[in-house]
């Protein structure tokens, strides 16, 4: 039987999912606090005028049941730190009991790369770790997200720009265990040639690479979301896995996207209720963007959605669903198939 959940405001946490602007949404269920946490590098000013802040910074939003989310709140600010543009595709991920929020930085003059900032706590405030990037130097990178293998080892996996290198990809470097600088080179794992879905029709501008995820499946394979374009032009999530169950693959793609309506930089996460869940934005114009949150399932050796959640592809679904969205607002409350709430 669906858990309903209210679409009624709560008072500590008035801003619909519906309503939430952002990027490449990432999602932490934190046990300790019984919150979701996600990060945005901007707020809407028209709803959030006061919160508009001059120079760059990382907000943070907390949510008790996916539906209702916090009013932002500053957790990073640039102050002396070297980077003050980009700010992209914010990630929170927890390493040794601590909170690491990895992300893409620029600064003029300087290649983008992707470095860690730490917290003990998921609101902040967050300072930088190292002096620097941690992708290489002389590199364009992006999209920078945490993977620790069988030896409890960390390494970045992240994107190498098409914009450097035409035919993006997506590599991983190990890290030294308090994340602060590479411990060794990089390796290329597949590039965005490789992927049977993406479109021809996207090549004359550059092959993307964007948004990379990894995630153990029930049988212990492992596989990896990104995003790129299809042959219709829509920003597209697809997967692949690795045949030897390693970091370093080789990988091998799944013929079929899990989501083409212009919609990805997807991310996977487990419910307070231990349903799996996908995150991504959608459509892929940056005003419009907003939270999809999806239903999925698993099997030893593949990964489906079952059901979108949270009502967005109602009116933002892009692409190719266009002409077939809704365009009239969804006021039902939000059915999950298990209760996303914390219970202790």
């Amino acid at each position: 039987m669906a858990v309903q959940i209210s679409t009624r405001s709560l008072t500590d946490y008035p801003y619909s999912i519906k309503d939430v602007h952002i990027s490449d949404p990432f999602i932490l269920a934190d046990e300790k606090t019984g919150l979701y946490y996600t990060y945005v590098q901007f707020v809407d000013p028209k709803r959030f005028p006061d919160l508009v802040e001059k120079e760059a910074c990382f907000y943070v939003l907390s949510s008790p049941d996916l539906v209702h989310w916090s009013v932002p709140k500053v957790c990073f600010r640039k102050g002396s730190f070297w980077a003050d543009k980009d700010y992209w595709a914010p990630e929170l991920h927890v390493w040794k009991g601590r909170y690491y929020l990895i992300s893409s930085f620029r600064a003029d003059g300087k290649m983008r790369g992707c470095q860690c900032l730490v917290a003990d706590s998921p609101e902040g405030p967050f300072t930088p770790v190292g002096d620097g990037p941690v992708t290489p130097a002389g590199w364009q990178c992006l999209d920078g997200t945490l993977y620790v293998d069988r030896d409890g080892a960390p390494w970045m996996v992240f994107c190498h720009e098409w914009m450097q290198v035409y035919d993006g990809q997506i590599c991983a470097i190990p890290l030294k265990d308090d994340l602060s600088q590479a411990i060794g080179d990089p390796v290329i794992l597949f590039r965005a040639s490789d992927a049977p879905w993406r479109g021809n029709n996207a090549a004359d501008a550059g092959l993307v690479t964007d948004g990379p995820f990894l995630h153990h499946l029930p049988g212990g394979e492992l596989i990896m979301l990104w995003s790129s374009f299809s042959e219709r032009g829509g920003y597209t999530v697809g997967y692949a896995r690795s045949l030897s169950g390693l970091i370093t693959g080789p990988w091998q793609q799944e013929p079929i996207p899990l989501y083409a309506l212009d919609g990805g930089h997807a991310m996977l996460f487990y419910s307070f209720g231990g349903q799996l869940m996908m995150s991504l934005h959608c459509p892929n114009t940056h005003e419009k963007k907003r939270i999809l949150l999806f239903e999925m399932e698993e099997s030893a050796h593949s990964l489906a959605i079952i059901n979108e959640v949270t009502g967005n592809w109602y009116h933002a679904a892009g692409g190719s669903a266009t002409n077939w969205r809704y365009h009239t607002p969804w006021d039902e409350n939000y059915s999950f198939r298990l209760d996303p709430r914390f219970s202790r």
